[in-house]
Order: structure tokens, then sequence, then C-alpha cells
């Protein structure tokens, strides 16, 4: 399967997913109504946020497919900034909910306890149950075949055991009739939302800072592992950039004799110090070929 076809079949695990658990964020919020439980309307802007990221997701790849001068380049750049975006929401929200969490709080204190339908509340968190399982299992299928996807694979197994301390609250509601757990569930998910806010945003601004100097281009690179000697030609060359610094691949064709007297290793070394040099590359991997392979293009 082709790095594009891969990327396709990513997307639409990940559509999927996301129609998944946009039916249910729309039966979250209905149900926070009726129930008058905070915990589920936590949890309902807690998904809200999932789904956002998801959704800027999809769209910043596909503008960066189309507009980046490279797939690369555009991806990671697109993708940092829809993190920030949620990043501020998932702040947003979570503030909001801690809010209210204290209202509640102060208005119960005062004797003016709201009524709870645990009920409602404990079989909204076993609907969750089952639609954030399927939203799992169809990303799970997908997760080796994109970083993507396994990442929102692991929000959405976290979404699932969310539902389940949901359903215990509503249930511990019900026997003792303790308002205030719904609170303390809603400021907990509240304050774990909060959390990752603050760790997206920390990780999408280290992360602009590093990308905001340019990939250099593929063709300058190939120009100046040819000039090496003993180099016949350069194909298949990728250039990427991670936390670390940059990291070049590529596929170096040596002339027959370099390889015949075993000089192979001594030429990498020549290529790995020109693109440390001149192109301050921190990471490559090479692939070293003979003039007399034959590839597929």
């Amino acid at each position: 399967m082709t790095e594009i076809t891969t990327h396709q079949a990513s997307r639409r695990r990940l559509l999927i997913a996301l129609a998944i658990t946009c039916s249910f964020m729309i039966i979250q919020v209905i149900g926070a109504y009726y129930a008058n439980s905070l915990a589920v309307l936590a949890d309902a802007g807690h998904l809200f946020v999932h789904n956002s990221s998801l959704f800027i997701a999809l769209i910043a790849s596909s503008f960066a497919i189309h507009l980046a001068k490279t797939f690369n380049d555009g991806y990671q750049r697109a993708e940092l900034m829809g993190g920030l975006i949620n990043g501020i929401l998932y702040l947003a929200i979570s503030l909001v909910i801690l809010y209210e969490g204290g209202e509640r709080f102060i208005h119960q204190h005062e004797g003016n306890e709201l009524e709870i339908n645990s009920y409602l509340m404990s079989v909204i968190a076993g609907l969750g149950f089952l639609f954030h399982g399927a939203a799992a299992w169809v990303l799970y299928k997908g997760r080796k075949a994109s970083i993507n996807v396994y990442a929102v694979f692991l929000h959405s197994f976290f979404d699932l055991i969310s539902t389940v301390s949901t359903f215990v609250a509503g249930v511990l509601i019900y026997f003792t009739g303790l308002a205030v757990i719904d609170i303390l569930s809603s400021m907990l998910i509240a304050s774990f939302v909060l959390f990752t806010g603050i760790k997206v945003i920390i990780s999408c601004i280290k992360g602009l800072r590093l990308n905001k100097a340019k990939l250099p281009k593929v063709a300058d690179i190939e120009s100046e592992i040819t000039s090496i000697e003993h180099v016949h030609n350069v194909h298949n060359v990728t250039v990427t950039r991670n936390y670390d610094g940059l990291v070049v691949g590529a596929h170096v064709v040596l002339k027959k004799h370099c390889t015949i007297e075993k000089h192979d290793e001594a030429c990498r070394l020549k290529v790995e110090n020109l693109l440390a040099e001149r192109f301050r590359v921190t990471s490559s991997v090479l692939q070293i070929e003979s003039h007399e392979c034959h590839h597929i293009h």
C-alpha cells in the first residue's frame, strides 16, 4: 500500500470515528439537560474538543496536501496550528465547567440542592460505552498504518474509560442521593481537560518554534550529494522534521568500484557529514546502492 493510499484509508477511519462520536455528543448534550447532570455535560464538552481536534486534523491534512510546498512541512505546520486551536478550546471548556461546578457547589451549600436524574445519567454513560467502543474498534484496526489514527485510538480508549466513571457516579448518586458526587465528577473531568489543554498548547508552541524555519529543498540536497566523489546519483530523497531536528532519507547510488572495494561505508560517512554541515541534518537514513542495481520506479 502506497503512502497516499495509506493516508486516504486512515482518513476514512477517522471520518467514521468522527461520525460515531459526534452522534453520541449530541445525545450527551440533550441528556445532560434532562438529567441536570454537570458531569455528563463536562464529558460532552471534552468530547466536543476531541471531535473538533479530529475535524481540524482532517481539514489540515487536506489543505496541506493541496497547498503546502512539501507534504511534510505543510502538514506538520497545519497540524500544529490545529492543535493550538484545540488546546485553547480545552482551556475554555474546562474553565466553564469548573466555574459552573463552583456555582453549583455554593448553591448546594446554601441549601439549594439540584435534583439529578441519576438513572438517565447512567443510561447515557452506558450508551457512551457502546459508542466509544465502536469508534475505538474502527480506529484499532488501522492504528499501525498511521500515527494519527493511533493517537486518536488512545483518546477514544480513554473516553471509553471515562464513561465507566460517569456510570459509577450515577449509580452512587442513585443509592446515596448525594448530588455533590455529580459536581465532584464534573470537576474531576474538567481538571483533566484543563491539564490536557495546557500540555497541548505548550507542545504546539514548541513545535511551531521548531517548524518556523523552512525545510531545505530536495533538489539542493540531491545536487550536493551528487557532487561528492564516488557518488553516481541519488534518488528517493525525503526531508522531514521532528523535535530533535531535520531528518533526511535517501538512496545513494555509488560508482561500481566503490562497493567492490568495500568503500561504501566511507562514502556513507561523507554524505552524512555533508548533510550535517550544509543543511544541519541531525539524523539521516541512507541506503547505499551499486551503480549496477536496477530500480523499479
